[in-house]
Order: C-alpha cells, then sequence, then structure tokens
C-alpha cells in the first residue's frame, strides 16, 4: 500500500485535490495538510510518519518542510510536483497536471 501525503501551503485548493483524485486510486491511501499558519489542516509529524510517499507542489514548501521537520524526513523522498498556485480545487487542469506527474510514482 502505497501512502502518499500531498503538501501546499494552506490545504485549501492543490493539496485537497491531489487527496481527492488519488483516494480513488488502487492500493494507494492519501492525505493531504499545508505549511502555512493559516493551513485547513496544519501539517504533523504524524503525517510524515505515517507517509511512504511525500509531494510538495513548490520548491518553496520543499524548503520550509525540510527547516521545519528535517528529524522527520530520514528516509523519505520528497517530490516537487512545481504546481503553482493559479488553480481552483478540483480543477480539471489541476487534475491532469497532478495525474500526469504525481501518478507515475503512485502506480
Amino acid at each position: 500500500m502505497k501512502r502518499a501525503l500531498f503538501i501546499c501551503s494552506r490545504n485549501r485548493l492543490r493539496s485537497p485535490t491531489a487527496e481527492q483524485v488519488f483516494a480513488s486510486w488502487p492500493n494507494v491511501e492519501t492525505d493531504s495538510a499545508g505549511l502555512g499558519p493559516d493551513a485547513e489542516v496544519q501539517l504533523s509529524t504524524e503525517q510524515l510518519a505515517w507517509a511512504t510517499h511525500v509531494f510538495v507542489m513548490e520548491k518553496a514548501h520543499r524548503n520550509k518542510l525540510a527547516a521545519r521537520f528535517k528529524a522527520h524526513l530520514n528516509g523519505k523522498r520528497v517530490i516537487c510536483l512545481d504546481i503553482p498556485d493559479d488553480y481552483e480545487y478540483m480543477q480539471p487542469e489541476l487534475i491532469t497536471l497532478l495525474e500526469a506527474r504525481a501518478g507515475r510514482f503512485l502506480k
């Protein structure tokens, strides 16, 4: 079973979309969180411990993640999807990007 954790800034648009899209994939469990102080779901160390795959939307997210959670990233591969904050929740173009960029790691 692959456990995919999707991280963005506020956990309102990109990462919840990714969580929803991949939740229906076989052998994939999903979760999402944000790194910002105003995130709907703030990233926790428990989520990082749970995840087998950690996806961030932007390089800045990878940098913040490494700075704040370095001790919890041992052995974790952090994959940057390079998806800017230009999309609405469940926007078809966002879904297409997510499937193309994250999907290959979750098949």
